[in-house]
């Protein structure tokens, strides 16, 4: 096997997306299972996207025999991670209460239910709350810093693979 300095741009990329998602879920998971902070429904929304990035990553990385599948595959992952930066943002936007996120996890109750209903909506509720920051650094929420770490690794992954296409 080829040294990853002699691989095609985009296989290199393809590394890139499958190590920065993979620390990202790796992150989710540190604080899931040893901080105790179980996820709520909009924290597992924002892994699916980068467990998609890790999948395209890798298949571009092992695509460096055919430099436009690799490429091909850095898109997938490029937008998959730009997917769960925008969920991070609607998550935190959720979790600052600047707008409102939805009813199955911000604990809401709709109006309008019978008291058998609203026995039944209330014993089904999820525990985990969307709209609760449960850990911050710096005024950051966890989901404010999928939102940023995301964009910027999706954007500097965008911004490489543009250069490669105009390089050829």
């Amino acid at each position: 096997m080829a040294s990853p300095q002699r691989l095609p741009l985009a296989s290199q990329l393809g590394l890139v997306a499958l190590l920065g998602s993979g620390v990202m879920i790796g992150g989710a998971l540190f604080f899931q299972y040893a901080m105790g902070f179980p996820p709520c429904e909009m924290c597992h929304w924002q892994r699916w996207p980068h467990i998609v990035a890790m999948v395209a990553g890798l298949a571009a990385f092992a695509s460096s025999g055919r430099p436009h599948l690799a490429t091909g595959f850095m898109v997938i992952a490029i937008a998959a991670i730009a997917v769960s930066s925008a969920i991070g943002i609607f998550h935190a936007g959720v979790e600052y209460r600047w707008w409102q996120g939805p009813q199955s996890c911000t604990g809401t109750v709709p109006t309008g239910l019978s008291p058998e209903e609203l026995k039944k909506y209330l014993f089904g509720a999820k525990m985990v709350r969307c709209d609760a920051i449960v850990w911050s650094l710096f005024g950051i929420s966890m989901a404010g810093w999928n939102a940023i770490l995301s964009a910027i690794l999706a954007t500097g992954l965008a911004s490489s693979l543009s250069r490669m296409a105009k390089s050829r």
